[in-house]
């Protein structure tokens, strides 16, 4: 394994949890990064959280260690083409999750999740961890 990966929200909060199994892949691949959508759907958890200082320190934490790719104008149009592909085949997918496959998309990433919704999408590339 190697190469460039997006890591879905659903694997960083294995890392997050000390997944032995993601935390080796993770190791294995020459870099990983992290879209801003993926911290606040990190930080929404942690504030709902019963630990929720310490969670926020994790999450925290992994926003300050690992790259944060943020949200431009070239996210919002492949979000939008992905958007609308799915609604013409009739096949939903969470909107965050559509925000986290355009970041993907528009840099050229691996995007490593548990999701087998994203396999809808065109053109993106996943690997399931």
């Amino acid at each position: 394994m190697n190469g460039r990966y997006l890591l879905d929200t659903n694997i960083l909060t294995a890392v997050l949890n000390k997944d032995t199994a993601v935390v080796r892949r993770v190791g294995a691949v020459s870099e990983v990064l992290i879209s801003v959508i993926s911290v606040g759907e990190l930080l929404r958890g942690a504030y709902g959280s019963q630990r929720m200082e310490s969670n926020l320190q994790r999450v925290r934490g992994m926003a300050a260690r690992l790259p944060v790719i943020p949200c431009t104008v070239a996210t919002a149009e492949s979000y939008g083409r992905i958007k609308q592909g799915l609604r013409s085949k009739g096949r939903p997918v969470p909107d965050n999750d559509i925000w986290i496959a355009a970041t993907a998309r528009q840099q050229g990433l691996v995007l490593a999740t548990r999701d087998r919704h994203f396999r809808e999408i065109e053109e993106l590339t996943t690997e399931e961890w």
